[in-house]
């Protein structure tokens, strides 16, 4: 099946009342493994790279072709995502890359100068046909953010966050409304009346970043009070390295496909677990 835009997926998501999920790609496995599961769960999804995955691999090329390579022989729509970018070089190489959408990252900047950074950015996505994401506030977890996603100030004020979309013309926006990044453990709880507030604020779609950390609970009813867009990575990792680390203690071949194919299994069932939280599409006809 050819990729599917992330601007499609995210529309018809927001029309079916849902959300669609993104997960982080570092390994080969890591993209087998969400299509698998997205196939299993008869969901769409999408595939994201960051700008550290592509640090990781020395350049974006090798891994964003052979995500994109997976997804085209998925059943299920698969868009291909390049996420935290704050690389201005890296961002111009999304398109020949074949990314369909980016995640801006220039929330270390002061406003001025992040709204400054983040219209450029847009100006030039759009000129590509990039549908282009942005964040506002702190979503904790990352070097330079704040310890505590609750510490006062560090959330997404509604007033702000649609001043920042007017001024950046952004096509969606991740907010801070108590998630963290590489969160291990389902304890983080999600300030519901914000997301709220936000959607109501705020005229383009949602994003959650940090969602490994969130009950299932507490995920479902911020995707149905408006998160449209829901980002996971640090899950995907607590499975496989289980399942490897599980596999190395019973097995003493040296052959890696014996514990690569251990953890790639396991972050399949947890991507298909991940899509059965949910909410249903109710009203919008299906992709693909």
């Amino acid at each position: 099946m050819p990729l599917a835009a992330t601007a499609e997926l995210v529309a018809a998501a927001r029309a079916a009342g849902t959300a669609v999920l993104a997960f982080n790609v570092i390994t080969l496995e890591h993209a087998q493994a969400i299509a698998a599961g997205a196939a299993a769960a008869d969901r769409p999804a999408i595939l994201q790279i960051s700008q550290n995955a592509v640090r990781y691999h020395a350049g974006v090329l090798p891994i964003a072709a052979a995500a994109a390579e997976v997804a085209r022989l998925c059943p299920v729509p698969l868009g291909l995502h390049l996420d935290h970018v704050e690389d201005v070089t890296l961002l111009r190489q999304a398109a020949d890359a074949g990314f369909s959408s980016v995640m801006f990252d220039a929330g270390a900047l002061p406003y001025d100068h992040n709204v400054a950074a983040t219209r450029a950015a847009a100006d030039w996505a759009r000129e590509q046909g990039l549908w282009l994401e942005a964040e506002l506030g702190h979503v904790g977890g990352k070097p330079g953010a704040p310890a505590s996603a609750h510490l006062a100030g560090v959330r997404t004020d509604p007033e702000e966050a649609a001043r920042y979309v007017a001024e950046t013309g952004v096509d969606a926006l991740a907010v801070a409304v108590g998630s963290s990044h590489t969160m291990t453990t389902r304890t983080a709880t999600l300030d519901q009346e914000l997301i709220v507030a936000l959607r109501e604020a705020v005229p383009v779609p949602l994003v959650l970043h940090g969602s490994s950390g969130v009950p299932f609970g507490e995920l479902r009813a911020g995707v149905g009070n408006g998160i449209v867009k829901v980002n996971v990575g640090t899950a995907l990792n607590v499975a496989f390295t289980g399942a490897v680390r599980a596999a190395l203690a019973t097995d003493s071949s040296v052959d890696p496909r014996r514990y690569l194919s251990a953890g790639r299994e396991a972050m399949t069932a947890a991507v298909a677990e991940l899509l059965a939280v949910l909410p249903e599409p109710s009203g919008a006809p299906a992709l693909g």
